[in-house]
Formats: structure tokens, C-alpha cells, sequence
């Protein structure tokens, strides 16, 4: 049975694909019509409906449309409750909603080609995010925690999965959802309402204290429950005019970022680690195994992830690497496949996400045709000579673009479309930050590193595959701060080094971790272990390839041209090497670019 899992109309549109209740493909929109989070209009796909994404599923798995049996949506309108009626809500959106809905379904009945009837599902939006993160955790049996921005009319959930069965027990609904809270304020602090990473980054330049008390008026959090007041999650102006008598006129976007925006950063962390906790202690008490699950876009929080981990209420846990709305496309076509198909489930321990390298992936030959029409210079080398040339580069300061196998699903690139740097350069993070990425200068960079090796640098006892989890480096590594040193900020306090990793190192000595397997990318691991052979330091910055603003690259022409119009050094895009200094100037015609074929 195959059967195809679907997140739009919201954002983050995405498609996967379960052959015979394996995860064979998924894969955001955004890669293919390169508009970030999807959320923007697309005049050429009003209704939203991932067609792009969904061909990519079926050419992956060699299927026809015809050969779906079952799709699965991770939105149920039925589950639209009449007392979601905030103070901005607007009825017209309610009705446009719902007409969008229909189109889904029809723009979905007409790409496969049939009438789907009562083989197309509504999978409540939060129980795909609960399916999406207990299925692939390899647990048995698990509590469940979602929390996000609103799904239906919840802002978080409670579930206990065991066996084939994930049953919601619990739900928070508006206006207690921690998601939109960090909406508004990465909103309020002149980001993009989806960029809560941002935030989340700038808070460690803060001091909580100074909002804290602003903070507890807005968020209650208990010993087992939380709650958020009304009216600070509106768009209206009575709701815009609470925010500035309580925390000051909003910062604007590209203006300059005071300590002041870093204290509310550092002051919302705060809040959001407690009232996390709050709920892991109630989802305990509750549904008490030893294992937990973490999915929606809170769960991307991995501040938050790392304080859970360290309480130690739960043994063990697992986040979805893909835990917002895009991987409500998994969810729903696992919870089809388990909870509606009544198929049994085979646990062994493993991770069923495969890495996250889900997406598209090009052969030699297309490769080739690609840097050949863009009149890229090139050599094709032998692995073991592509991996020494790369990594002697990445050791004399070099920055790589790391285009290699199938594109990653989810927000986070982790090993095939990447771009590398040595961590060992203090300098490093300010250069990929403001040469590379086009960014803003505070934020962090993530340390790839060998997973048999995360200990030697890192206080975290067990693997962070998907950059789930904050750890702080180990204290020998780390390098003392002045009192004049801490009162700098932003890109001052930035290239003060903190360890012996500087540019993987937070100003509070954190790190937000990737372990690398073997098992799952090979070649990533062999690169990481010629790196550490070659300089001593089995490490590597890691961020995604892409630049402000613009989705993760999907396809060699994305990967080229980001190359190309960056002061990245080195291109590494499957066999093929490109050397910045070698290629011919840009040309202005980009006629050699071409959309991602998938007929």
C-alpha cells in the first residue's frame, strides 16, 4: 500500500511518501518554487498544494500517480471549534480557509487523476505531529509533546503511543500556545514571524532579569501547568500597543539590535524553558514511561530541548528533525498507514528517518550538464582525492560548499547541503555570518561532529543527529572572558574567542550539536575524518547552504549560484570540485538555470 502524507494551506507546504509503511521520500515545496516557509502568494499554485513536492515523491519511489492508495492531510476542518474566535479573527479568513481546503482536495483528486473519496484522510494537525515523532523514534511505547503554534484550535498536546495507537489525552488550546507567542515577539524584534532561531540565538546576549517580571505576567508557569494571557497574541492595535508599554517601541527590520532586544530575547527563553517543563512534568505524571517524543515547532527549540534533557525527567527522547508543519506530511501519512490501516509496526530500536535524507538527489551526469551549461571550470576527482583536497582546504581557512547525495527534510541541513568551516578559526563564524550567509552578526554556527567523538568536546552523554540539542562545550576546552570582554556585544563579543572551537562556541559557551554517523552519512563522516586528521580537531562548522532569506538549496544550478554569488571558496557538488578563483565571472544571463524537472 502506498500511501501520500501532505502539509499545505498553512506554510511549510510538504509532501512525503510511505511505500508498504516505509518512509521512502519527503520533501519541502519551498526547494522547488524557492520561496521560503511557502507562506507568500503563489499565483501559480493558489491552493497551495505541494504538486512539485508530491511528483518528486512518486518519481523517487518509481511510482504513477494512479499507484497511491490513500493520501493523508494533517489538518481536520471538522475539528474547527466554534470558540476559536480570537479578538483579530476574521470570519472571511474562516471561509477563505475552508474553500482552500476544498481546492487541496480537488487540486489533489485532479494530479492523481481519480475521485479519492473516502480514501483521502484528515489527520488532525496535532496528532500527525504526535504520529510523526513517535513512529520513527524506534520506541515502543512513548509520551508524546506537542507544542507549536495552532493546530485546529491547539496550541500544545499530550499523547501516549504504544504499540500502533497514539492517543491524544490532553489538549491546550488558544490562546496557550507557546508557538505564537515566539511569532509575536521574533516579530516584535524585527525578524520574520517564522525566524523564532533568531531569537532563540540573540537570547544568550541577554540578561533575563530585566523582563522577567513582563514575562510572568504574560506566561504562567507551574509546577504542571501554563497558560498564556489573552491579548498578546493578536494583530490588532490594542494588542500591538500592550507589547510597547510593557517592553518599548519594536525594533524594525535591518535596524540596530540593542542589548535591550537581547534582554527580551534572554527573558522569553527563560519563560519558554519553564513553562516546557511544566508540561514535560505533566505529560510524566500522566503517561509515565520512560521515553519522550517532541514534535511541532517548539520542539525545534533546542535551548529548551537541552534544559529538558538535563532534568532528567525522561531517560531518553526524541525530537522530529523535520517538527514543524512540513513534517506534518510524515505524520499524517504515518498515522493513515498505522491508525487508519490498522498496519502493524516493527520496532528494533532504529531511527526510521533515515537521517532526515529524504529528498532529491542527481546523478553524475546531471550534475555535469549543469555546471556545463553554467560555464562552470571543474574537476572530477576520485573520492579519496575529493575528501583530502576538501578538507586540507577546510584546514587553511577555506569555506566549502557541501553539495552531496539527498537533500535533507526539515529546516536544518545536516551533511548534504551544507556549507563547512573550521571550527578552530576564531574569526570564522563573522566571516560565514556576514560574507556568506548575508546575516545577521550574532548568530550562532553548529558543530558537526564525529558522533564517537562528541564527548571529547561536548557535555552531552548520547547523539544529537538532527541538531536537536544544546550542550555547553567541555569546561578544559573552554576560554575565560574578561569583565571588559562581557560587556561588549553583539559581533564584539562575538570574535572574543570562548574555546578552543571559537567559531562553534555561543557566548554562554553552548553549542547546538550534530553527531555525525557513519551509518547514516558515510561520506560526511570520512570528510570529518580526514579534517581531524589533518589538524587534530574532529569538528566542523556546519550551517545550511543557502543565504539570507532563501530556502536551502535543492538542485546543482541552486548550488552553483549560491556558490557563485557568495564569498564561499571551494564547491563540492557530488565528484566535482570548483575552486572560486578559477571560475569565469558570472555571466548576466542566467538562461543556464532551469527549474527542477520531475515529468
Amino acid at each position: 500500500m502506498n500511501v501520500l502524507g501532505i502539509n499545505s494551506v498553512y506554510h511549510e507546504s510538504s509532501a512525503a511518501l510511505l511505500v508498504d509503511g516505509k518512509l521512502v521520500a519527503a520533501v519541502e515545496e519551498e526547494r522547488f518554487n524557492r520561496i521560503k516557509h511557502g507562506k507568500e502568494a503563489n499565483f501559480d499554485n493558489p491552493h497551495q498544494l505541494p504538486e512539485r513536492a508530491i511528483r518528486f515523491c512518486l518519481k523517487s519511489a518509481g511510482l504513477t500517480p494512479r499507484d497511491i492508495h490513500h493520501v493523508a492531510f494533517s489538518f481536520d476542518p471538522k475539528r474547527r471549534r466554534k470558540q476559536y474566535r480570537a479578538e483579530w479573527w476574521d470570519p472571511r479568513f474562516e471561509e477563505t480557509f475552508h474553500l482552500r481546503i476544498g481546492q487541496v482536495v480537488g487540486a489533489a483528486e485532479e494530479l492523481l487523476g481519480r475521485s479519492l473519496a473516502q480514501r483521502f484522510h484528515f489527520v488532525s494537525h496535532h496528532l500527525a505531529h504526535a504520529a510523526s515523532a513517535y513512529f520513527p523514534s524506534g520506541f515502543d511505547r512513548a509520551a508524546v509533546l506537542t507544542i507549536d503554534g495552532i493546530g485546529e484550535t491547539a496550541g500544545a498536546s499530550l499523547a501516549k503511543a504504544e504499540g500502533e495507537r497514539v492517543k491524544e489525552i490532553e489538549i491546550f488550546d488558544y490562546p496557550h500556545s507557546m508557538g505564537f507567542l515566539w511569532e509575536v515577539f521574533s516579530g516584535y524584534l524585527g525578524f520574520s514571524h517564522y525566524d523564532a532561531s533568531k531569537t532563540m540565538g540573540l537570547a544568550a546576549y541577554g540578561n533575563p532579569d530585566v523582563f522577567r517580571g513582563q514575562f510572568q505576567a504574560i506566561i504562567r508557569s507551574e509546577r504542571e501547568n501554563f497558560g498564556i494571557a489573552q491579548g498578546f497574541l493578536g494583530m490588532t492595535p490594542d494588542s500591538h500597543d500592550k507589547l510597547v508599554a510593557m517592553f518599548g517601541p519594536p525594533r524594525y527590520e535591518d535596524g540596530e539590535i540593542q542589548p535591550r532586544h537581547a534582554d527580551i530575547a534572554a527573558a522569553l527563553q527563560e519563560a519558554t524553558d519553564a513553562a516546557v517543563m511544566a508540561l514535560v512534568r505533566r505529560i510524566k505524571r500522566l503517561v509515565p514511561f520512560d521515553n519522550l517524543c517532541l514534535a511541532g515547532g517548539v520542539a525545534l527549540n533546542c535551548v529548551a530541548n537541552g534544559r529538558l534533557l538535563r532534568e532528567g525527567t525522561f531517560r531518553d527522547i526524541w525530537i522530529q528533525p523535520a517538527a514543524g508543519d512540513a513534517g506534518g506530511a510524515i505524520g499524517a501519512a504515518l498515522a493513515g498507514w498505522h491508525l487508519y490501516g490498522d498496519a502493524p509496526r516493527e520496532v528494533d530500536g532504529d531511527d526510521r528517518m533515515r537521517g532526515s535524507f529524504l529528498g532529491p538527489s542527481f546523478g553524475e551526469a546531471e550534475i555535469k550538464d549543469a555546471l556545463d551549461r553554467a560555464g562552470a571550470r571543474y574537476r572530477r576527482l576520485p573520492e579519496a582525492e575529493m575528501l583530502e583536497s576538501v578538507a586540507a582546504s577546510l584546514a587553511e581557512g577555506a569555506v566549502v560548499g557541501w553539495f552531496q547525495g539527498r537533500m535533507e527534510f526539515g529546516p536544518r541541513a545536516l551533511g548534504n547541503r551544507s556549507i563547512l568551516g573550521d571550527p578552530r578559526n576564531s574569526k570564522m563564524q563573522s566571516v560565514m555570518n556576514l560574507k556568506i550567509k548575508y546575516r545577521e552578526s550574532f548568530r550562532p554556527f553548529a558543530p558537526a561532529v564525529l558522533v564517537e567523538r562528541t564527548a571529547d568536546y561536548f557535555e552531552l552523554d548520547r547523539p544529537s543527529p538532527y541538531m536537536g540539542l544544546v550542550a555547553k562545550v567541555r569546561e578544559d576546552l573552554r576560554l575565560p572572558m574578561s569583565d571588559e570582554q562581557q560587556r561588549l556585544f553583539g559581533i564584539d563579543r562575538l570574535n572574543v574567542p570562548r574555546s578552543s572551537i571559537p567559531a562553534v562556541t555561543h557566548v554562554d559557551y553552548s553549542a547546538r550539536i550534530q553527531s555525525v554517523d557513519a551509518r547514516t552519512n558515510p561520506r560526511f563522516h570520512r570528510l570529518i575524518e580526514r579534517f581531524a586528521a589533518l589538524s587534530g580537531c574532529a569538528v566542523l562548522v556546519n550551517t545550511s547552504f543557502n543565504v539570507r532569506g532563501e530556502p536551502i538549496v535543492c538542485t546543482p544550478e541552486d548550488a552553483y549560484r549560491c556558490f557563485m554569488r557568495t564569498e564561499m571558496d571551494v564547491l563540492a557538488v557530488g565528484d566535482f570540485l570548483l575552486v572560486k578563483s578559477d571560475q569565469p565571472e558570472r555571466p548576466r544571463d542566467e538562461s543556464w538555470k532551469r527549474e527542477f524537472e520531475l515529468d
